[in-house]
């Protein structure tokens, strides 16, 4: 049988439990926290007063934080991209509606509330030029994204494990910034945020681990693969407007790295965490060519620990159309 059907196979197979998944790792919608749960409530008579209150303590946030969070918001947003892409991958079942279509059709939907909420709380702010964002985000989505795992599940399955988790560490380092600038309710949206992306970080993590129950080498393949090429975040082509080719993504990277949001030696972690949660030290039968692929992953955090050593960070701060840099100290 070819890797092809084998991977239809397993995903068939593990199809069945699809529905216990959505249980476990997703919340019905009618339980689930909204984006208007944490924002000002435009049907309050003190709309007004609490647009004020937000908009001042928003204006002590420094400039680094307002170009990651709006990074992290972009990322958010371009979710149509991400749907499109998982709908697409081999045994999801974007035409005919299977369990797997499902999980991704609620996953998104839960999804669909980071960028809702954190892009009100943008607009909001006053601190930022909404317009140039929107087209960033139109931009992104218009590009599309490409993460190297073609429609693969198993690739397919590996980033999305080791990114949901990266969000979540992003999400949550936001979260705690923005408490020590006396943004609480900021803080509450990103750590609101920061809980779903490691629920579905646990939800990707499981996928992974039945599939190495019942296909080992061919999973012990696909996560060297992954790694070999590594991972790159979703918003990698981002790009201002007028910008035909962008380092956008380069400079917010940069920003995050500063202010110690979601740093080089984060994505070293992550990926040691993937490696003890899989077990991949214990896994067994497995071909001399997964053998092979297992010896060079249980290696590669010390050698990726040790690059991340050497990286400099600029000191100086992009300036992007996002923002006005007038009201900053750069």
């Amino acid at each position: 049988m070819s890797t092809y059907n084998v991977r239809l196979e397993v995903m068939k197979f593990l199809e069945k439990d699809v529905e216990n998944y959505v249980d476990n790792y997703l919340i019905p919608v009618e339980k689930i926290w909204q984006p208007t749960d944490f924002l000002p409530d435009s049907q309050n008579e003190n709309f007004y007063e609490q647009v004020r209150e937000l908009r001042e303590v928003a204006a002590d946030l420094p400039y680094d934080f307002w170009i990651t969070l709006i990074g992290d918001m972009i990322t958010e947003e371009a979710l149509p991209t991400y749907e499109s892409w998982l709908m697409d991958v081999d045994g999801v079942g974007q035409v005919e509606r299977n369990g797997w279509s499902m999980w991704v059709r609620q996953w998104t939907a839960e999804e669909n509330r980071h960028g809702d909420l954190l892009n009100k709380y943008l607009y909001l702010s006053g601190r930022v030029n909404m317009r140039e964002i929107e087209m960033t985000t139109q931009h992104l989505i218009a590009d599309g994204f490409d993460i190297g795992t073609d429609r693969d599940p198993y690739k397919n399955f590996v980033y999305t494990s080791f990114q949901e988790l990266a969000t979540y560490v992003s999400h949550n380092r936001v979260s705690q910034l923005a408490k020590q600038h006396g943004a609480k309710g900021l803080s509450k949206m990103c750590k609101m945020i920061a809980g779903d992306e490691m629920r579905h970080h646990n939800a990707y993590s499981e996928f992974v681990t039945r599939i190495f129950e019942v296909d080992p080498s061919e999973m012990m393949l696909a996560f060297q693969h992954m790694m070999k090429l590594k991972i790159v975040m979703p918003a990698h082509f981002l790009r201002e407007s007028g910008d035909k080719i962008s380092s956008a993504f380069e400079h917010f990277s940069d920003s995050a790295q500063r202010i110690g949001v979601y740093t080089s030696a984060d994505y070293v972690e992550i990926l040691q965490k993937l490696i003890d949660r899989w077990k991949i030290a214990d896994i067994s039968n497995l071909t001399d060519e997964a053998e092979k692929a297992r010896d060079y992953l249980m290696k590669l955090p010390a050698r990726m620990a040790r690059i991340s050593e050497r990286l400099v960070i600029p000191k100086e701060s992009h300036i992007f159309k996002w923002v006005n840099p007038a009201g900053f100290n750069l």
